[in-house]
C-alpha cells in the first residue's frame, strides 16, 4: 500500500493552510478597516474653528446679520428703490463690527492633531492644519497599512483642549466625536467583517 500511494500527499492539509492563510488575510484586512473608518469618524466629526461662532464674537455675528436683514428687508419694499432697482441713497445700512481672530488664524490644527500609533501610546503634537480633514485621513489610511492582528492600534490627539471638545465645549460637536464612534463601533466592526470575509 505504501507503494501504491507512494510520493502522493493529501490536498485536506493544502486546502487548511490555505484556509488559514486566506482567514488571516481577512482578519487583518478588516482589522485595518474598522481602524480606518473609526479614525476618520473622528476626523471628520472634529470641531474646526469658526471665528464667527466664538463666544467673544457673538455679539458681532448678530449685529451682522441684523444688518444683513435689515438691508434685505429693505429691497423688498418698492418705495425703497430706485427706477433701476437699487436701493435709494440713505436708505442702506453701510455699517458692522469686525469678527476677531488671531492674525492669519485659520481653523484645522485639532483635526489635524489625530494620528495613529501602533503598539505605543505617542506624546506628539503638530502644528499643520487640515481644514477639510483629507491630508490626515490620508496619513492615517497609509499608517495603518502594515497594521496586522496582535498589534495595538491608538488612536491619538493630545492637543490640551481635546477632552474639553468631546464633552460639548464645541457647538460643533456638542456630544464629542469619541463617544460617537464608540455608539457606532458594533456596527463598523460588523460592516468590516462583512466586506472581508473568507
Amino acid at each position: 500500500m505504501t507503494k501504491r500511494y507512494g510520493g502522493q500527499s493529501g490536498s485536506f492539509a493544502l486546502s487548511l493552510a490555505e484556509f488559514a492563510a486566506q482567514a488571516t488575510e481577512a482578519i487583518d484586512a478588516s482589522l485595518r478597516e474598522i481602524i480606518i473608518e473609526v479614525g476618520s469618524s473622528l476626523i471628520r466629526m472634529s470641531p474646526v474653528g469658526n471665528p464667527e461662532i466664538w463666544a467673544q464674537n457673538a455679539v458681532a455675528t448678530q449685529y451682522n446679520k441684523a444688518v444683513d436683514e435689515h438691508n434685505t428687508a429693505l429691497r423688498s419694499d418698492p418705495a425703497n428703490l430706485t427706477k433701476a432697482g437699487r436701493l435709494k441713497p440713505g436708505r442702506k445700512l453701510n455699517d458692522g463690527m469686525d469678527i476677531v481672530a488671531p492674525e492669519g488664524y485659520v481653523g484645522g490644527r485639532f483635526r489635524s492633531n489625530w494620528h495613529l500609533s501602533i503598539d505605543v501610546v505617542e506624546n506628539v503634537t503638530f502644528d499643520e492644519v487640515d481644514p477639510d480633514g483629507q491630508e490626515t485621513i490620508a496619513a492615517l489610511v497609509s499608517a495603518v497599512s502594515d497594521f496586522t492582528a496582535g498589534q495595538v492600534a491608538y488612536l491619538i490627539n493630545n492637543l490640551p483642549y481635546a477632552i474639553p471638545l468631546e464633552f460639548g465645549h464645541s457647538t460643533q460637536a456638542p456630544s464629542g466625536m469619541v463617544r460617537v464612534t464608540v455608539a457606532r463601533f458594533q456596527q463598523i466592526v460588523q460592516e468590516a467583517i462583512r466586506n472581508n470575509q473568507v
